[in-house]
């Protein structure tokens, strides 16, 4: 176990200093306890205590979750479900595999279920109206002089009643509201039951593009970098992974622990929507690029590090979209009724691939391999070699089970992408519910197909009225020992990637630190950097470049810019070399120069 200096400062007492102090006559000598190796700092405004062991983790929880220290061995332990005692998962000396087994096997059903569940969208405040993060404070909605910080009642309701712990984030008001929020979420599922944290995420939130519903956290105080696509166009993995190293920081100081990326598609369909999202169209350069950034965002280096790579400074990686969204029928997108379908007519499905089995499920760092998985609402018409049927991704038990889970020997999480479950529009244009090939079954039935196939988990579902009800069918056709030991299946790969980032002993998250992180200048250095190198020069009309310093230069560009896939001629002028990059900088942002 490596040492966490990563948390808020801690009061350090050596030998001499207590010596000092009981000299003094401070009260602080009052607690000092020599068979203890541990020391608990005074409680912050908010109620957070942490709890510094020697040669061990911090711990920090709150006094509003009713959560006691327990001493063993001279250590600090949190008793975070309050019978007195240290159990295996509250024992952070202990694997993580044993640690996630022996809650898992504690845990009810219900709890079970729970897990299974990722939210909806949730903005921080809540929006007051919209498809996208909307609820209410109270019973009314969020308005000016309420706490942006605040836990909404939807938000509360599926955390304790359906005991939801994955929560996807999607705009925030600032960095300071976010870490705030994120500690009173943490302060409430702390008191609840087993004290499971919440596993906050995001989709990609680094780019300045928004305007989608996976895009939807994009912009605001953070990094600012190119699109996949650009990141692709640097050809340059050390960028990649650079990129996931900063990214993971500045999630984190957000309160947020799993990414909902790398989206690595091929891009083999030009006018598929999503490919700026992708690697492009080079399965090779995909698999290379995945890799890197998966290190980057999965691997915690010197303190930081808990083991094997995994730490307070990780984030999970989703990779997405199994086994490639790529190629869409026609490039109409899966999010609607009239992209459902995935087709090879080059019959070159196994290029699709590459990127996830030589990329993201075989990284060059410690932490060897993705940790969930996300396949898309695509039907992969035909590719079924076992039963022949023809449904959405994540119904499919040939594609997760004997393809994904057996042949490529993948065991992490795999969960659905959005709304699967849910009914269909009335007409194919309609952004609704995407059950493509299980349009005619119940919601339920969904549900119990997709367990079947080997999932765990269902994206976009706050409910768990119809996990449970998919429970039930399983009893009915497998007994209720069978079921049970699926549900801890599941339970174990999902409690794993809470363990391993270190949010069962502590979850909280310093507003100063978080402030300062989100954003700071050399981030932001960075990724201005990242966009410069992704823009590509198709062609140097007149030998314009290279610049002469001072010189003043009237002439056509032909560049592209990978950002917004496009390519632009442009006639300015360009009057420094500080002034031509700026001109790249505003094609990168969208924004044209006037012609001149």
């Amino acid at each position: 176990m490596k040492k966490n200096f990563s948390s808020s400062p801690i009061l350090y007492l050596s030998a001499a200093a207590i010596g000092v102090a009981l000299l003094a006559g401070m009260s602080a000598a009052n607690r000092i306890d020599p068979s203890k190796k541990w020391y608990a700092m005074p409680a912050d405004t908010s109620g957070i205590t942490l709890v510094k062991n020697a040669n061990g983790p911090t711990l920090g929880y709150s006094a509003k979750s009713g959560v006691k220290i327990l001493t063993v061995d001279g250590l600090a332990f949190k008793d975070l479900n309050k019978n007195g005692k240290l159990d295996k998962y509250e024992d952070w000396r202990l694997p993580v595999d044993e640690r996630a087994k022996d809650l898992a096997s504690q845990l009810s059903i219900d709890q079970i279920a729970g897990l299974m569940l990722y939210s909806a969208h949730q903005s921080i405040p809540a929006a007051s109206r919209g498809p996208l993060g909307a609820g209410t404070y109270g019973g009314k909605p969020f308005a000016d002089g309420m706490d942006a910080a605040a836990i909404s009642d939807q938000q509360r309701e599926f955390l304790i009643k359906d005991n939801l712990r994955h929560v996807l984030v999607t705009s925030v008001k600032s960095p300071e509201i976010a870490a705030r929020w994120n500690n009173n979420v943490q302060a409430l599922v702390e008191g609840s039951g087993f004290g499971i944290p919440a596993n906050n995420s995001s989709d990609p939130r680094h780019s300045a593009a928004t305007g989608f519903e996976y895009t939807a956290g994009s912009g605001g105080t953070i990094s600012q970098w190119p699109d996949q696509l650009g990141l692709a166009a640097t050809f340059d993995p050390a960028v990649i992974q650079q990129f996931g190293n900063i990214a993971a920081q500045e999630y984190r100081a957000l309160g947020i622990a799993t990414a909902l990326s790398p989206q690595i598609d091929l891009g083999s369909e030009p006018r598929w929507v999503r490919i700026n999202g992708t690697f492009g169209e080079d399965p090779q350069l995909d698999a290379d690029m995945a890799r890197a950034y998966v290190d980057g965002f999965q691997t915690s280096t010197g303190d930081a590090e808990i083991k094997d790579g995994w730490g307070y400074h990780s984030v999970n990686a989703m990779m997405k979209h199994w086994p490639g969204g790529g190629p869409e029928e026609g490039g109409r997108d899966a999010h609607f009724a009239y992209g459902k379908f995935a087709v090879y007519p080059g019959n070159n499905f196994d290029e699709h691939l590459v990127s996830f089995t030589d990329g993201a499920l075989k990284l060059a760092g410690p932490t060897k391999m993705v940790s969930a998985v996300m396949p898309y609402y695509t039907i992969s018409y035909g590719r079924d070699n076992v039963t022949g049927e023809n449904e959405g991704n994540s119904y499919n038990k040939y594609l997760i089970t004997d393809l994904l889970r057996k042949k490529y020997g993948y065991d992490g999480v795999v969960c659905t992408d959005w709304l699967v479950t849910a009914d269909e529009g009335k007409t194919p244009d309609v952004f609704a519910g995407k059950s493509w090939g299980m349009e005619t079954k119940t919601v339920a039935e969904r549900h119990y197909k997709i367990l079947m196939a080997g999932v765990d988990q269902f994206g976009g579902n706050n409910d768990a009225g119809p996990v449970m009800e998919a429970y039930k069918m399983g009893v009915k056709e497998h007994g209720e020992a069978f079921m049970r030991a699926r549900f801890e299946q599941s339970a174990v790969r999902l409690l794993k990637n809470i363990f391993r980032v270190g949010l069962f002993e502590n979850p909280y998250l310093d507003v100063a630190q978080s402030k300062a992180t989100v954003g700071k200048p050399e981030f932001m250095t960075a990724g201005y950097n990242a966009q410069l190198k992704s823009i590509v020069m198709l062609k140097n009309l007149q030998n314009v470049l290279p610049l002469k310093k001072g010189a003043t230069v009237s002439t056509r560009l032909l560049l592209s810019t990978p950002y917004f896939l496009a390519m632009a001629f442009i006639t300015v002028p360009l009057l420094t070399l500080k002034g031509f990059e700026y001109l790249l900088a505003s094609i990168k942002a969208g924004v044209v120069p006037s012609v001149v």
